[in-house]
């Protein structure tokens, strides 16, 4: 075209930009930049906003703020552009310092002085900045408050009945999904009965928030209104946050009821859909479906095909076929990460292997650049101490290079509870107190390791200290699934309808095991 007589206009250039940002690289685009200056072309809003928007997408800021002071006439889509580019350089890149958020409010009140208001796209941009993960509490707490002024913007400005109905859907989507990474999924659901139109992004995004709040029967209810009254197919997306529900309330069926629909739309394939398959099987106790996944449809592994895979013979108590994963994940290039070295350290605790342990965890420094981190070293010391090791658990402790946290303590404890060691029952106890001093578990355990020892005294003053801290025991809970219910339970529940049933059975199973049980310390309380 250009070595020809007609000549791109200014539509030609903005496409061009489009193009160059979605499958190019951005010398492409400095290129087509270049001709572009030549005929005068690039000074025109809407060839300009394309070219801010192809360097956003690269990361290059600088280049798009460029493009942006040089502009004649701005618009809305124009500040859009600079906003939406600062965001992908800095957050994508792992900028989250005060200087970056100063900046970019800094823009956002520019914008609105230049007189624009902020429409749908501005405040959707700004709403990704609102979730509430990996961050620290009290910046979950100002995301958070920030999300909602930006809510109670979009009502106040009717963003959220603009007759753009892929605007409403991607403001919701947002909404959504800020208020369920904060625990607020009744108020993520609002947003959702609200909206205009529900596609399959909006369903995505619901059933994934009742699914992080770890309401996985609703998640389940709303996995099949989507499908019954809305006639709504899920996407891969939608099956991969439907899955953790199933190792927790849908069970083994309906792991492979989504397996079987995955396989009908031709999905089985897509690298995360069957890491989550692995992992949910394995969870619902099927290792063989599992590695069918992982051998036959997961055609592309990467490190959390591995890690997942290994977590699962772990978790089956398979801990030498998981040490073989990972050495043959490392004789093809895959390098570990902390989560795949928690994995295979854990299934060789669970199956006593000491000296693979040993020798994964020295190979991490040495071999792998991996720096240990507490969960590392937690399942250290949960191997000294499962294997009797005590002493030399308690040194591991005092040599290794990071503090120690619950998980350690808490992994000693346990060992030394199972190996009959008070004294170093009580050192842990003491040592999660000082570090938990709100966690009211750590006062029962060791007032209760005090009551075995007849130190009443000792009691006594835990108890005290439980007082002034106003510490309460919460009732334990468990739950079992029976034909797609979930039936959940407290200590001396007699609340479930069957509770007479239920106790009358259990009674019966009781006598049962007296029979046959002649242990002095086997004691049953129906209180």
């Amino acid at each position: 075209m250009c070595g020809g007589s007609v000549l791109p206009d200014d539509f030609t250039y903005s496409v061009m930009f489009k193009i160059v940002g979605d499958l190019g690289e951005v010398f492409h685009g400095e290129m087509v930049q270049g001709m572009g200056l030549k005929t005068g072309v690039v000074s025109d809003t809407v060839v300009g906003n394309s070219l801010m928007s192809m360097y956003g997408r690269f990361g290059c800021f600088d280049d798009s703020l460029k493009v942006f002071d040089e502009m004649p006439l701005r618009g809305v889509a124009s500040w859009n552009a600079l906003i939406s580019g600062y965001l992908k350089a800095n957050v994508d890149g792992g900028n989250d310092s005060l200087l970056f958020g100063y900046r970019l409010w800094d823009y956002v009140k520019a914008m609105q002085n230049d007189g624009f208001k902020l429409d749908a796209y501005t405040v959707s941009s700004l709403l990704s900045l609102c979730g509430g993960d990996d961050a620290e509490i009290d910046d979950c707490r100002e995301n958070y408050s920030r999300g909602r002024e930006f809510h109670t913007y979009i009502i106040r400005n009717g963003l959220d009945s603009s007759d753009i109905l892929d605007s409403d859907v991607h403001l919701g989507c947002r909404l959504i999904d800020i208020y369920s990474k904060n625990g607020r999924v009744h108020v993520a659901r609002r947003v959702f009965d609200r909206l205009k139109l529900k596609n399959v992004f909006t369903w995505t995004a619901v059933i994934n928030g009742y699914v992080r709040c770890g309401e996985f029967d609703e998640a389940s209810f709303l996995f099949r209104e989507m499908q019954l009254r809305d006639g709504v197919g899920p996407n891969k997306v939608t099956l991969v946050a439907i899955l953790p529900a199933c190792s927790s309330a849908i069970g083994l069926t309906g792991v492979k009821q989504i397996h079987g629909f995955a396989t009908r739309r031709e999905l089985n394939q897509e690298l995360s859909l069957c890491n989550a398959l692995i992992d949910t099987y394995s969870k619902c106790g099927s290792l063989k479906y599992a590695t069918q996944v992982f051998e036959h449809e997961c055609t592309y592994k990467d490190a959390i095909s591995w890690g997942t895979i290994i977590c699962g013979y772990g978790l089956h108590g398979h801990g030498q076929h998981a040490v073989n994963l990972f050495d043959e994940m490392l004789q093809r290039g895959v390098k570990p990460d902390q989560a795949i070295v928690v994995g295979v350290l854990s299934a060789c605790c669970i199956s006593g292997l000491l000296n693979d342990a040993t020798k994964i965890y020295d190979s991490l420094i040495t071999i792998h650049q991996i720096k240990p981190t507490v969960e590392i070293c937690a399942c250290m010391v949960d191997m000294y101490g499962r294997l009797g090791k005590l002493n030399r658990a308690l040194e591991f402790i005092k040599s290794m290079p990071v503090e120690p946290g619950p998980s350690i303590w808490g992994a000693l404890s346990s060992a030394a509870a199972l190996h009959g060691n008070i004294e170093m029952q009580e050192l842990a106890y003491k040592s999660l107190i000082k570090i938990e001093a709100h966690n009211c578990s750590n006062y029962i355990a060791l007032s209760n390791l005090h009551a075995a020892s007849n130190r009443w005294d000792d009691v006594a003053e835990v108890r005290k200290d439980m007082r002034e801290r106003g510490l309460k025991k919460l009732p334990g809970c468990s739950w079992i699934s029976v034909n797609s219910g979930t039936h959940s339970f407290f200590v001396a529940d007699k609340t479930h309808p069957c509770s007479e049933l239920i106790y009358a059975t259990v009674h019966r199973l009781v006598s049962t095991m007296k029979l046959t049980f002649c242990a002095p310390d086997f004691v049953y309380s129906s209180d």
